[in-house]
């Protein structure tokens, strides 16, 4: 087995800078074939949140590390901080923003390694 296929460490070319954070991806289906999961590092900025998108084909799971946040779920708002963990059922529209005044690092894991994502607002979500 090869160090690659089962190793990953936060790197430039495995990031996506966007106009409200930052997605750092280590593990789907592109960083590791054969995966079956994919997970990452989100980062917001204070006062940002990410479009309001949903997951047709995956459940994900953000765990927050550092900063706090709300979070739109559906119809309900919860705030969140380091410690709490909040799971976004398939095909729910959601969102967080920062309410902070350092960043939210969060870690983001997903049920399917080829995780797929709407806007619901024609804004970048990558």
């Amino acid at each position: 087995m090869d160090k690659n296929d089962v190793i990953r460490q936060v790197q430039e070319e495995n990031t996506d800078r966007l106009s409200w954070g930052n997605l750092s991806w280590l593990v789907g289906a592109s960083q590791m074939p054969g995966a079956e999961q994919t997970f990452g590092i989100v980062t917001i900025h204070p006062g940002k949140r990410n479009p309001l998108h949903l997951h047709p084909n995956c459940e994900e799971l953000l765990y927050v590390i550092s900063g706090e946040c709300e979070h739109k779920l559906g119809d309900e708002i919860f705030s969140l901080a380091p410690g709490s963990v909040i799971r976004i059922p398939r095909g729910i529209p959601h969102w967080a923003r920062c309410t902070s005044t350092e960043p939210l690092v969060a870690v983001i894991s997903f049920s399917s390694a080829d995780r797929q994502a709407e806007s619901l607002e024609g804004d970048e979500i990558a």
